[in-house]
C-alpha cells in the first residue's frame, strides 16, 4: 500500500499511483473511499450500481455522459476536495462530447449517485451530499438497497424519499422518469 503524508496538495494527490484502494481527498489528506472490509461495496452495491448506470445512460444518449466510480474535483470548506461518487452523470453542456482526458472530472456535475454501502449510514452520508452540494452539484441521488429507496436532494429544497412504484422525474433531467420497484428490479434485488 502507498505510504501517504499527511497534507497533500491537490497537484499530489491527483500524482499518487493507483492500486487496490479508492481515495479521496478530503481535507488535503488522501482518504480511503472505504475505510473498512465492512463498508467495502457488496453484492447488492455492485448490482444496484450497474442497474442505475444501464438505466442512465440509455437515457443520456446525445445529451452527456454517465461514469461510475470518477473522481470530481471540487471545493470543500474552501479546500481541495476530489470524491469518487458511486455514479456521475455530466451533460455534454457542461463538458463538451469532444472532451477526452484522463483526469478527474473538472466540474460539478449535475448528478452524483452515491449508494449506500453496508457498514454505512444514511446519516453519514447526508454529511456527504450537503457538500457536494455546496461545491455546486445540482442533484445528489442517494440509494438504500436495504430499504429499497432513492433519496433525491437539490439546493435549496427538502429531500424526496422515492420508494415502491413512485415514479422520480426531474426537470434537470427531461425524459427520464422511472421508478425505485424498476431499478431495484433490474437489479435482481426483487421479483
Amino acid at each position: 500500500m502507498t505510504q501517504l503524508k499527511k497534507q497533500l496538495t491537490l497537484e499530489e494527490f491527483l500524482a499518487l499511483p493507483e492500486g487496490d484502494v479508492i481515495y479521496e481527498l478530503v481535507d488535503a489528506e488522501a482518504v480511503p473511499k472505504f475505510k473498512n472490509d465492512e463498508m467495502s461495496p457488496k453484492f447488492f452495491h455492485s448490482l444496484t450500481t450497474g442497474a442505475l448506470f444501464i438505466l442512465l445512460s440509455a437515457w443520456a444518449q446525445g445529451r452527456g455522459r454517465v461514469v461510475i466510480e470518477w473522481a470530481i474535483k471540487l471545493k470543500r470548506h474552501h479546500q481541495c476536495w476530489v470524491p469518487v461518487a458511486d455514479l456521475t452523470y455530466v451533460s455534454y453542456n457542461l463538458l463538451p462530447a469532444d472532451w477526452l482526458q484522463d483526469e478527474p472530472c473538472p466540474v460539478a456535475p449535475e448528478l452524483v449517485v452515491e449508494i449506500i454501502s453496508p457498514g454505512q449510514t444514511f446519516g453519514e452520508i447526508t454529511e456527504k451530499v450537503s457538500d457536494y452540494l455546496n461545491a455546486g452539484v445540482l442533484r445528489v441521488w442517494v440509494v438504500d438497497t436495504k430499504a429499497k429507496t432513492i433519496t433525491i436532494f437539490a439546493p435549496a429544497s427538502v429531500p424526496v424519499t422515492y420508494r415502491d412504484d413512485l415514479f422520480i422525474c426531474d426537470d434537470l433531467f427531461p425524459g427520464l422518469e422511472f421508478t425505485p420497484q424498476e431499478v431495484f428490479q433490474r437489479a435482481g434485488l426483487i421479483g
